[in-house]
């Protein structure tokens, strides 16, 4: 049967809107899972003003078979078999004659029982107490009432839409009641509408300009896009993130485009573009990435035939232009590195000191990460950009756009006749923002990135300032996320606590915390996050921890020892040598010993495996010191047959405690060969209970 809901609201945060059909969706499977309801073909639909969720369900749960105990055998029958008043009494309970029991064994011993059919629910009555529950549950980062009513959710509801194979589903939530109807487009076709199916439900609601589907209004607005830029040889300035709000914004999409003086080309496209995205959702227009005088507004209108939208937003650009052309010119009258010292004005944090001491403490920083980098530029211009790149918070242009911030920096260390290198890193040195963005192109940008997000973290963590929960204030998982991403893309291998050391060492007395304590918050703190990369990577969550559990110091090795596993897990060594290397450990479980002996050796399998261990210990060490952690995996799979006929042919825990020392030392000294390239215990294999 189909089953169709629709959540009526006033306009919704996008990020509601999609944290909310994610939770309706997993808790209306979740529900009908346990309700025993099947469900297939489950699609969710909307826009800011609706959540649609539609999905094929059986009419109901089938008849199911139960077996209901009651009071133990001893207690129901006498010595001759005769039913006592228990035995009766449990019968008659359920509506069965007593000759209807039978005896079953359980843990606890025997009991009398009886098997019943159970008639299966209809599947409206299940969902009609199902959805208020899921409705009620569904939470959002801001909640408010409305009215009389108690209920809380992102923004009013206005209508339950709820249908079971066309007929509705009754239920009521704060003063609604669900029925049939919805309502078109809030402006143009505002009636109500009576619907019957889903099909019916979407054609009425296009009829009545609303498109459900999110991927048909972006293809709708490019076309219409590609309409007015294609006959000028142009294109849209890229904005995904601008487009994707207003895809989920507006219900009926109409694209209009404009124009403004082209005195305002002098502008740099970035201001220009932001200009008009900030504050009008507009979009810039290019022809072979240089700005054109046109503009592109995405309305919920039918159209603009008197071309009121078109005007209304060409003056309002006009005006904001004006104002970025002043801001624009007032910061290259006033001079960008002429403003550094206005740094010492603005907090950063109140214990921390300014912007000014913390443009200091990247100098430090950079100057060492500046070797750890690969081609970067001289020491001089790598300590300019570190001084530099917080100048733009005081310049008009970032106080009026501060996205811009960066962005800025660089173009007016350019537009100064600063070293190419000194404007790039100023203007990366926030990348990346989100897990999604690309990080910074330049070595010094990368460093300066580096060393901007470390410092922020290692002032918060030094003062121990804790952050729990999801919330993240000062940006700790954003800042860690980023460091460890530009790690990976970037393949810099550096000690992590030598980092750490740096960063902390930079802030001089205003941090109190002990080194060591910081460093190993902090490293347990990284792990999760370069652990949630790896996974995004698509890597199996125990293959990270075996390469995690074997050091984290080296990052980019971490990352390198579980992409290695990854590449080698599916080969035929692969599980013996991970079994092997388990017993190994199982033997080692508190026990020590001292180093091996090999005079000491007795039996022909232990000197053999000791001959290959060697060889392979030392084949394998330039290579884990060159982090190609693949070859050295494939070279020790060669220990597995020398490890195996030891295994086969030696008692270890031998009574001769000289000898079981030696054997054990031989153990040891593998397990930290190996250790060296995974924690190979932490690997699960198949039949073994995963652990995470």
């Amino acid at each position: 049967m189909e089953f169709l809901l629709e959540i009526n609201v006033e306009e919704m945060p996008l990020a509601h809107v999609r944290t909310a059909l994610a939770d309706l969706s997993e808790r209306l499977r979740r529900d009908l899972a346990a309700a025993r309801i099947p469900c297939r073909d489950l699609r969710t639909f909307s826009t800011t003003r609706r959540l649609i969720l539609t999905a094929f369900l059986a009419p109901g749960q089938d008849e199911r078979d139960e077996l209901v105990t009651g009071p133990p055998k001893s207690a129901a029958f006498a010595a001759d078999g005769t039913p006592t008043k228990a035995a009766l009494g449990f019968a008659r309970s359920k509506g069965v004659d007593v000759s209807r029991l039978q005896i079953v064994t359980t843990e606890k011993g025997e009991y009398v029982g009886v098997r019943r059919t159970v008639k299966g629910r209809p599947a409206a009555d299940l969902l009609a107490e199902a959805i208020p529950s899921i409705i009620t549950s569904l939470s959002f980062p801001k909640m408010m009432r409305w009215g009389t009513g108690t209920l809380r959710f992102s923004r009013p509801i206005r209508g339950l839409l709820c249908l079971l194979g066309g007929a509705v589903v009754p239920f009521s939530l704060d003063g609604l009641v669900s029925g049939s109807r919805t309502t078109g487009h809030k402006l143009h076709a505002p009636d109500g509408i009576e619907v019957g199916s889903f099909e019916d439900y979407r054609a009425k609601l296009r009829e009545r300009l609303v498109v459900i589907d999110a991927a048909e209004r972006k293809a709708a607005i490019l076309d219409r896009i590609a309409g007015l830029t294609g006959p000028r040889a142009a294109e849209l300035y890229p904005d995904p993130e601008l487009l994707d709000e207003l895809v989920n914004d507006i219900e009926s999409p109409f694209v209009v485009m404009g124009s403004f003086p082209e005195e305002f080309l002098r502008l740099p496209l970035e201001v220009l573009s932001t200009a008009m995205r900030e504050g009008q959702k507009l979009f810039s227009v290019v022809r072979e990435g240089k700005q054109l005088p046109l503009f592109l507004g995405v309305a919920d209108v039918t159209g603009d035939p008197k071309g009121f939208i078109r005007a209304g937003n060409e003056r309002v650009l006009k005006a904001r232009l004006a104002d970025a052309r002043f801001f624009w010119e007032q910061d290259l009258k006033a001079g960008f590195q002429k403003r550094a010292p206005l740094l010492e004005e603005v907090v950063f944090q109140e214990k921390l000191g300014s912007y000014a001491d913390k443009a200091g403490r990247l100098q430090k920083i950079a100057a060492y990460l500046r070797g750890k980098v690969g081609g970067c530029a001289a020491a001089k211009e790598m300590n300019l950009a570190a001084a530099l790149c917080k100048v733009d918070l005081v310049t008009d242009m970032v106080r009026e756009f501060p996205s811009l911030q960066g962005t800025m920096g660089g173009l007016y260390a350019r537009a100064e006749g600063l070293p190419e290198t000194v404007a790039r890193a100023v203007a990366e040195h926030y990348l990346p923002v989100t897990v999604d963005d690309s990080s910074p192109e330049s070595p010094e940008g990368a460093v300066l990135s580096l060393a901007d997000k470390l410092d922020s973290i290692v002032g918060v963590v030094g003062l121990g300032i804790q952050t729990t929960g999801s919330s993240d204030p000062f940006g700790l998982r954003r800042n860690a996320q980023g460091v460890c991403k530009i790690i990976l893309d970037r393949k810099i291998s550096l000690s992590f606590s030598r980092f750490v050391e740096k960063a902390v060492s930079a802030y001089g007395d205003k941090i109190k915390r002990p080194k060591s304590e910081i460093v190993d918050q902090l490293q347990e703190f990284f792990a999760g996050r370069l652990r949630y990369l790896l996974e995004r990577e698509g890597l199996r969550y125990d293959l990270i921890n075996a390469a995690l559990g074997a050091g984290l110091d080296d990052m980019y090795g971490a990352a390198q020892r579980a992409r290695a596993l990854d590449a080698l897990k599916n080969g035929p060594q692969f599980e013996p040598l991970i079994l092997m290397a388990k017993r190994v450990n199982n033997i080692l479980s508190g026990q020590t010993a001292p180093a091996v002996d090999p005079d000491r050796f007795v039996e022909k399998a232990e000197r053999e495996l000791y001959a290959t261990f060697t060889i392979i210990r030392d084949n394998v060490a330039p290579m884990i010191a060159g982090g190609d952690f693949v070859q050295a995996q494939k070279i020790v799979f060669r220990l597995h047959p020398a490890l195996n006929a030891f295994f086969d042919k030696v008692m270890v825990m031998t009574e001769e405690m000289k000898l079981r020392r030696n054997r054990l030392a031989l153990l040891q000294a593998i397990r930290k060969t190996l250790l060296q390239i995974a924690d190979y215990s932490q690997v699960v294999v198949e039949g073994e209970k995963p652990a995470k």
